[in-house]
């Protein structure tokens, strides 16, 4: 029997969120109070105290999972995990359990990310849409339609599970999507309250500043290993691992093939690090038959 662990992402976010970890732990509050100094402004404050709203806001959200995903992960005293894989930014919250990153540079990381999609949304008016109970080859389709008949940028975004992909791109474009994907049949297409269009090319002027603070970062490698939104396959590579966190931002998360394909290597029992219930949810969506639990 294979354990892996993952790691969510945005959108896991809610008031009041690692407040338990920071008041019963000492560690914890250590790890908190390193961050607030790493990012310069009290994140901790804002996860403890914020409203809805505050948390919503790109840079804030990122690090903010991140940090309650590793004080999660590292409150569990026997993780030896076989695999790891992250949901978007848990991909980095899954690089610092097998060893990949330290926390201080995937912290860093996640806030020049962070910051850089929060730049590029504010360039290019965008959004995402969820879709529903549709094939993923049908959204795809009208995807590609929409965009050679209109130029506007829509393509999948998040395969989450089956009947539920996330599209991302223009605000016309996702407009347009959204009412030729209900015709075609989706139980719904309906916009979802984000920032911006992010896995699609809409990203692309953030790239350049992962990039650049990538190289500066020094990556090991890892002690087991990481299946890739963009990839969703086993990778052991440190290199290739930098490759594929910098096309992340304008490539699918791929989570139901990356799932999948961990099921397929021996995975039996997946253990969710971090806020919320969203990935077991979908994991039991995607194969019923493997054992899910959580530590938040």
């Amino acid at each position: 029997m294979k354990h892996a662990f993952v790691f969510p992402g945005q959108g896991s976010q809610f008031p009041g969120m690692g407040k338990q970890h920071y008041e019963n732990s000492i560690f914890a509050k250590k790890l908190f109070e390193q961050a607030n100094e790493i990012l310069g402004f009290r994140i901790s404050d804002i996860m403890f105290n914020g409203t809805e709203e505050d948390l919503k806001q790109t840079k804030v959200t990122q690090p903010a999972v991140f940090l309650h995903s590793i004080i999660s992960y590292k409150s569990i005293d026997s993780a030896k995990p076989d695999m790891v894989a992250g949901h978007s930014l848990g991909e980095f919250s899954a690089l610092v359990a097998n060893g990949v990153l330290s926390f201080e540079s995937a912290l860093q990381l996640v806030s020049i990310r962070a910051q850089a999609m929060q730049k590029a949304c504010e360039i290019n008016p965008s959004t995402m849409a969820a879709v529903l109970a549709l094939d993923d080859a049908k959204v795809e389709h009208i995807c590609n339609e929409v965009q050679n008949e209109t130029k506007e940028v829509v393509v999948p975004a998040n395969y989450n599970c089956p009947g539920q992909l996330v599209i991302s791109g223009s605000l016309k474009g996702i407009e347009i999507a959204c009412e030729r994907l209900k015709a075609a049949g989706a139980k719904r297409a309906m916009i979802i309250a984000v920032g911006g269009a992010f896995h699609s090319p809409l990203m692309e002027p953030a790239k350049k500043e992962l990039s650049d603070a990538i190289e500066k970062t020094t990556f090991y490698n890892p002690t087991c290993p990481v299946y890739q939104n963009v990839v969703a396959k086993a990778v052991m590579s440190k290199e290739e691992i930098k490759i594929n966190l910098i096309d992340q931002l304008t490539s699918a998360v791929r989570w139901t093939q990356s799932v999948q394909a961990m099921i397929g290597n021996g995975a039996s029992k997946f253990t969710e690090v971090g806020p919320g219930k969203v990935l077991r949810g979908l994991i039991g969506k995607i194969n019923k038959d493997v054992l899910t639990e959580g530590v938040e």
